[in-house]
């Protein structure tokens, strides 16, 4: 079990990872507080939000990002593809499944190498990279902290991705009929991908803004069943 210094080091990082009003903030410092790692990245992946470095906390974890861009493999990419954390104690093992990655890094000082995924409900996001400087794994509750830090990251880097574009087509009449009409397909969301209120209305959004549609089109559409979020993001 954690010491309670540590638990509340940890208590202290989600809350700063939860704060919808903190956009600026470092959202790889609380990762570097909480965990036995040498540096962290946060990028997203693929679509809806393109491939690219939200934020790292040295040259090293900015590389290790770039790396797995250019080649179009590494854990960050594991990670998404099956939703689970990859897991690499030292990450030159030959036994690796990633080689072009492995030898891109072979001149680096990185030894262990930790990948989580980023999604909410069944939108892909896309991952947070760990590394540490020695070879070594993560305990299970530290796999477990770090999970949770990063379901609250992924959060956040949605709401950033819409705040910065502001193109999003994210119009919501003030009309009374609107917003019950955004609060009803919010609640089908709910029942659709079992998540909270707060993260279901996250997901209409950035399927409005993956489709160039306005959130209330986009609410009617779910309203008729014209659209099922489970089916949207698992291909069916």
């Amino acid at each position: 079990m954690m010491p309670s210094s540590g638990r509340r080091v940890f208590a202290a990082a989600s809350r700063e990872l939860s704060d919808p009003d903190h956009v600026n903030s470092d959202l790889c410092r609380p990762f570097l507080r909480t965990l036995p790692i040498t540096g962290a990245a946060i990028s997203t992946l693929g679509p809806p939000f393109g491939t690219e470095t939200v934020c790292a906390s040295d040259d090293r974890a900015a590389q290790i990002d770039e790396f797995q861009f250019d080649l179009g493999e590494g854990p960050c990419w594991e990670a998404l593809s099956t939703r689970r954390p990859v897991i690499s104690a030292d990450i030159r093992n030959p036994s690796a499944a990633w080689p072009m990655f492995v030898r891109a890094i072979e001149a680096t000082d990185i030894g262990g190498l930790f990948a989580f995924p980023m999604f909410i409900g069944s939108l892909n996001i896309g991952a947070v990279d760990l590394y540490s400087t020695r070879p070594g794994n993560l305990s299970m509750s530290q796999i477990d902290d770090a999970s949770a830090l990063v379901a609250l990251a992924a959060r956040q880097v949605l709401r950033r991705a819409l705040l910065a574009r502001p193109g999003v087509p994210d119009a919501i009449d003030d009309e009374g009929y609107s917003r019950r009409l955004v609060h009803q397909a919010t609640g089908m969301l709910l029942a659709q991908l079992d998540l909270p209120a707060a993260d279901a209305l996250l997901v209409l959004r950035g399927y409005a803004f993956s489709h160039g549609r306005t959130v209330r089109d986009v609410a009617t559409d779910v309203v008729a069943r014209k659209i099922t979020f489970p089916a949207e993001y698992d291909g069916s």
